[in-house]
């Protein structure tokens, strides 16, 4: 008889077993199902920044907005060397007036003007202020001083086109400001 006991405790052992063993694996199934709290979101970055703690090195996002960035910095660049191409055009033609007829027309007035607001966006895209120039080496005589309007603002063009995208060019804001000045005594030489 006591075989007949120790038969149940070995049946009530493998029960209790089978139940322990079953409440494991459905507690690792629920476990398994349960929602997990997602990962925290990164920081946000400033996409403006472009400094060296951003962690996303590789993104596409990243390189499409560096490459925007360089495309609009390159075409901002050309755009001051096209207005510094014809800053210089301007200063050659208004020479070839002046030399034909002695004297500016209000065609001649209009080209002076256009050439102070293209050396005014020059100046400030180099980083200058809006200060007015104080010009001090102004030639006494007017056509020497035309000529020398000519002569700078072909200079500035060649400085402008010599100057690396992303600069402040103190000689390019020297320049322009010069290039101001004369503008300055040209149009109004009884100053």
């Amino acid at each position: 008889m006591r075989s007949l006991p120790n038969e149940i405790r070995v049946r009530w052992r493998m029960q209790i077993l089978m139940i322990v063993g079953a409440t494991l694996m459905l507690v690792t199934a629920i476990h398994a199902q349960s929602p997990r709290p997602a990962p925290s979101d990164p920081p946000p970055t400033n996409p403006t920044k472009g400094d060296s703690s951003d962690t996303n090195f590789g993104s596409p996002e990243n390189e499409m907005r560096d490459k925007l960035r360089v495309k609009e910095d390159k075409k901002r660049y050309d755009e001051n060397v096209g207005r510094a191409r014809e800053a210089s055009e301007l200063g050659s033609q208004l020479l070839k007036s002046f030399e034909a007829r002695k004297v500016f027309n209000s065609d001649d007035s209009k080209k002076l003007e256009r050439l102070e607001k293209l050396t005014r966006r020059i100046r400030n895209e180099a980083g200058g202020s809006e200060s007015d120039p104080d010009v001090k080496d102004i030639p006494g005589d007017f056509e020497l001083a035309v000529k020398r309007l000519a002569e700078m603002s072909d200079e500035l063009f060649k400085l402008v086109e010599k100057t690396p995208r992303l600069v402040v060019s103190a000689a390019v804001i020297d320049q322009a400001n010069k290039v101001i000045g004369l503008i300055q005594y040209v149009r109004n030489p009884s100053r």
